[in-house]
């Protein structure tokens, strides 16, 4: 039975599925696009080059109007990186994501430009922001926000 303990008041099952060996044909998967790979690759690639990322206690939320979507930022010094995720695998997610300038290190009504690291697409982004993210082209926009030189 799937929900049988593993050992009398455990929470963790005794048919669970990391104790589950599944042949996997990893070749095939990647030649028919369907793995995940390129974007873990990417994701790394991002991670390496923000210092914001690679820190683990500045995270902080921003509003999003759709509990499918999650919104944060991670800052470090001059480096701030905003990830907006579509928390949908299988269908496209629209929110208002309302941002927390100050978190930002911006004003509270200033506009910036906002590079998307997955896309290469750079948006002109405010306090409320569209988006509209689609799981099988770009399931999250990771935004490198720019700050002008003072």
């Amino acid at each position: 039975c799937e929900n049988t303990p593993l050992r009398q008041g455990s929470e963790e099952y005794l048919d669970s599925e990391k104790y589950q060996l599944r042949p996997r044909d990893w070749e095939t998967a990647e030649r028919q696009g369907r793995t995940i790979t390129p974007l873990i690759s990417r994701l790394n690639t991002i991670r390496r080059r923000h210092p914001a990322l690679q820190r683990l206690r500045n995270l902080r939320f921003h509003h999003t109007d759709n509990d499918m979507v999650i919104a944060y930022s991670k800052a470090s010094g001059r480096d701030t990186v905003l990830v907006v995720v579509n928390l949908d695998p299988h269908h496209t997610q629209e929110a208002t994501v309302s941002l927390d300038m100050p978190q930002l290190g911006l004003e509270w009504h200033a506009f910036t430009s906002a590079y998307d690291e997955l896309t290469s697409e750079t948006y002109h982004w405010g306090r409320t922001n569209y988006v509209r993210l689609d799981p099988g082209r770009a399931p999250a926009h990771v935004l490198h926000v720019q700050h002008s030189s003072a």
